[in-house]
């Protein structure tokens, strides 16, 4: 799964190769934390969503904070880490994902995430891969988000990244990879549209 994302330019860099989006009230406070090459979960990213009921004036695209492991309204803090990939198989009928994937999707702006690989099969010993396009531009993953209230009452915006079967080169290293959108589909994923099936597919990109 991907656990581990990097952009390796300035915030401002990493927006400028998505000029549809615009920035939000809460992005500038990300500013000072990129590059960054090792984004973990529970970490604020930069993500592009639609959200015109908490930005009423803005109703396109737009760049804002949020952290990286799915908390929906209902649940509770403490227990099991939340998620920070949603399979997408099951992703529009299982209760943590299916009113995100309705109307709450995103995009995950990055330059790379990184895979590790079981070299024996024991799972003890794993090769850690970079993987990137061949000429190092910016991309984006598919996402989906919530907004969570802490025990203050403080909203956190939150996400998952969604996951598909593997092409044929991830498959070398892992079962699974996240799911990789052309630019094409960028609006269409974030449309109000309910159910984008066909997008969440493996990647053949290079």
């Amino acid at each position: 799964m991907c656990g581990r994302i990097f952009v390796k330019t300035p915030l401002e860099e990493l927006i400028s190769n998505f000029p549809f989006a615009v920035k939000g009230g809460d992005i500038d406070g990300l500013g000072n934390r990129f590059p960054r090459w090792n984004g973990a979960p529970s970490q604020d990213h930069p993500i592009i969503v639609r959200d015109p009921v908490r930005e009423p004036d803005t109703s396109g695209p737009m760049f804002v904070a949020g952290r990286w492991g799915l908390m929906p309204p209902w649940a509770k803090p403490g227990g099991q880490p939340p998620p920070v990939n949603i399979r997408c198989e099951g992703i529009s009928s299982n209760g943590m994902s299916r009113a995100a994937y309705r109307s709450r999707r995103c995009l995950v702006p990055i330059n790379g995430f990184f895979e590790w690989k079981d070299i024996h099969g024991t799972g003890k010993n794993k090769q850690p891969y970079a993987i990137a396009m061949k000429d190092g531009s910016a991309f984006a993953l598919a996402g989906i988000w919530e907004t969570w209230k802490d025990e203050k009452g403080v909203s956190i915006r939150n996400f998952a990244i969604v996951s598909c079967a593997p092409n044929a080169m991830m498959a070398e290293i892992h079962d699974r990879m996240p799911v990789i959108l052309h630019r094409e589909d960028y609006e269409r994923w974030l449309s109000p549209e309910q159910d984008p099936n066909d997008l969440m597919k493996p990647s053949r990109r290079n």
